[in-house]
């Protein structure tokens, strides 16, 4: 895999631009047939990229059986129907050459696999040309055994520039949250998980979380690093409801190693009710550190 100079920039910082080689080289363009499997096993799907209206960077989730995603050939994938009536990201899914970042995680399994590319729209949902397909560790990923499928009425999402103390709650009660990230090229989505409260609503209009060491490649923070747009997509696994929010992360980092990401809301977007997947209670990583309070 070729990094960009952002990455480069963080992988020197930290020192371990090795290792990143090494790991990127897991990186390729096919999907194997290992990988086709698994993505026609997933009830969901969670995609980022840019509005072409504004360029806000968001991350929407997309669900449906067993099979709505599947491999249609051996550099890409179809994805059935879209996302729901109202979210941030239609009108990027239903133009031709859309930069995104894709990532099937699946809780029963603790893997997930990242798929980023160019999507453009098909008669019946989109399709992804794939240009980097990974997988990654269980790290940090809760596991949740089960799930249901409920009939859930659809719900007008409520949108607004800043976050009220009950999604603020919410997220400070959250094991899992999905971040999208772009650089000149691409785009990108990846997970971010650890024990309740390791996200904290600092205000209505900023975040911050301690990013864990993961594999040494640094795609996200070095996106950010020359790009500092991003979006975070929060899923009620019980309820269903979604919270998506868009603005921008910095990165700090202190003298003894630890990181910081920053977050600054812009806008928000909450859909009660926008999964129809029921998970099962989790059992938390013995990856996971104890929050910092």
């Amino acid at each position: 895999m070729t990094f960009h100079a952002g990455s480069r920039a963080v992988q020197d910082r930290v020192g371990v631009r090795d290792i990143a080689d090494h790991v990127g080289q897991a990186v390729g363009q096919g999907i194997r047939p290992v990988a086709a499997a698994f993505l026609e096993q997933q009830p969901m799907l969670v995609i980022g990229a840019a509005d072409p209206a504004d360029g806000a960077v968001w991350a929407s989730l997309l669900t449906g059986g067993p099979g709505f995603v599947r491999a249609t050939g051996p550099h890409q994938i179809s994805v059935l129907g879209g996302v729901r009536a109202g979210d941030p990201l239609a009108a990027a899914l239903a133009a031709e050459d859309t930069p995104v970042g894709t990532i099937a995680l699946d809780p029963r399994t603790r893997r997930r696999m990242r798929l980023n590319g160019r999507a453009r729209p098909t008669p019946r949902g989109f399709a992804v040309e794939a240009e980097q397909v990974f997988a990654n560790c269980p790290k940090y990923l809760q596991r949740r055994d089960s799930y249901e499928t409920a009939d859930r009425p659809s719900v007008t999402p409520r949108r607004s520039s800043e976050l009220t103390s009950e999604q603020r709650e919410f997220i400070e009660s959250a094991d899992t949250f999905f971040i999208a990230t772009v650089h000149e090229d691409g785009a990108d989505v990846s997970h971010r998980g650890g024990n309740p409260g390791f996200v904290r609503a600092t205000s209505p209009g900023e975040l911050s979380w301690r990013d864990y060491p993961g594999n040494s490649m640094f795609l996200t923070l070095g996106n950010l690093s020359v790009d500092p747009r991003a979006g975070l997509l929060f899923l009620d696994w019980t309820s269903g409801a979604v919270l998506q929010l868009t603005g921008t992360a910095r990165t700090e980092f202190d003298e003894d190693g630890e990181r910081t990401v920053r977050f600054t809301v812009t806008a928000v977007v909450e859909t009660p009710a926008a999964s129809p997947l029921t998970w099962s209670a989790p059992e938390y990583s013995a990856a996971n550190p104890t929050p910092a309070r």
